[in-house]
């Protein structure tokens, strides 16, 4: 199947620049695979599609400031996004302009930070290495900006509203460079009433990463690879999920982030396993899912490898129907944008 398939027509106006100021208000489309049929809803009504002895899965990753603003020795401005640690204060990152940084080059980040060019790689991130007066976390946090995407246009006039928003009310494991955009609708409010319902709600751990939102570049997807994310899951989550699985009860995935980790996870082992892995599933039409039932999300740019998982999920066709409805009534989209249930 090609990429070109997935693609569609979306006005500038509706991609959600801001959030909305209470998290629970977004809209939410439901999409009935059984049924093919799509319905408009508001995600505070969430708990009402839950069955009770659903498992409920959430991705706790959070997101840490990865954008730094430097000048090189000679005062040029440079820009660098943090993508992925290599361990110690070595990390892989994209450098706008990149031009600037060749291998020995030196930035700076105030008094407290500064990082050398090491090498630059065939895909055109850098390697750099960083020198810190002191920890290089807290640092990050002070120096560092929230990583939005770049179809968000607007001053960061509002960092500290952002570094809130850009982050779901259950992050708890440092370590994504992205937050997993479904579960930013959860308020703790919403989590008490699905837990008085019945339905369990465990954690997972997948720190998102640039492969995440990286563009296709091939035509035919069966020559598409989406990069490696480390993700973990605990023996308790591992326990629920699979009696989840023996009693026959739908496990719920908030996020594809959460869905790749679970299918990565099972269908490796045939069954859920804790502990720490890699997961290098890329999911492509022609995928059978084993692991989830039903599946909270976002909506994704054109042409992405999220749209392509979620249209595997439920049907190319039944998904570009349920986006051409969210366009035509106007539906906000991408990060900071409404929902979609599918189920």
């Amino acid at each position: 199947m090609l990429i070109d398939e997935f693609d569609y027509q979306l006005p500038p106006e509706l991609i959600a620049q801001k959030p909305l100021t209470d998290r629970q208000a977004s809209r939410m489309l439901t999409v009935d695979r059984c049924a093919y049929e799509i319905h408009d809803r508001k995600f505070v009504e969430f708990p009402d599609l839950l069955h009770k002895g659903d498992l409920l899965v959430l991705n706790n990753t959070k997101v840490f400031p990865a954008r730094l603003l430097g000048k090189t020795d000679t005062g040029a401005r440079v820009e660098l996004f943090l993508i992925r640690s290599l361990g110690g204060y070595k990390w892989e990152a994209l450098a706008r302009p990149g031009r600037r940084l060749r291998a020995g080059k030196r930035v700076s980040f105030g008094n407290q930070l500064s990082a050398e060019m090491v090498e630059r790689q065939p895909d055109g991130s850098v390697i750099v290495a960083f020198e810190a007066a002191d920890r290089f976390d807290s640092i990050l946090d002070s120096l560092g900006m929230t990583p939005l995407p770049p179809y968000i246009k607007r001053a960061h006039d509002s960092i500290d509203n952002d570094r809130q928003r850009y982050q779901t009310v259950f992050a708890s494991q440092r370590g994504s460079i992205a937050a997993p955009t479904a579960g930013l609708h959860f308020t703790n409010e919403i989590l008490s009433e699905i837990r008085a319902r019945g339905i369990e709600i465990v954690e997972i751990t997948l720190h998102v990463g640039y492969g995440t939102f990286e563009p296709v570049k091939v035509d035919d997807l069966t020559d598409h690879r989406v990069r490696a994310e480390l993700y973990e899951v605990s023996l308790k989550t591992a326990e629920a999920l699979n009696r989840a699985k023996s009693d026959r009860k739908r496990i719920v995935a908030v996020g594809t982030t959460t869905t790749r980790a679970l299918e990565s996870n099972f269908s490796e082992h045939g069954r859920f396993v804790d502990g720490n892995a890699v997961a290098e599933l890329t999911i492509t039409p022609g995928y059978k899912f084993q692991a989830i039932h039903a599946l909270l999300t976002n909506f994704h740019l054109p042409k992405s490898s999220l749209l392509v998982l979620v249209s595997t999920f439920a049907g190319r066709q039944l998904i570009m129907k349920a986006y051409e409805h969210a366009v035509a009534a106007e539906y906000r989209f991408y990060s900071y944008g409404d929902c979609m249930f599918i189920a």
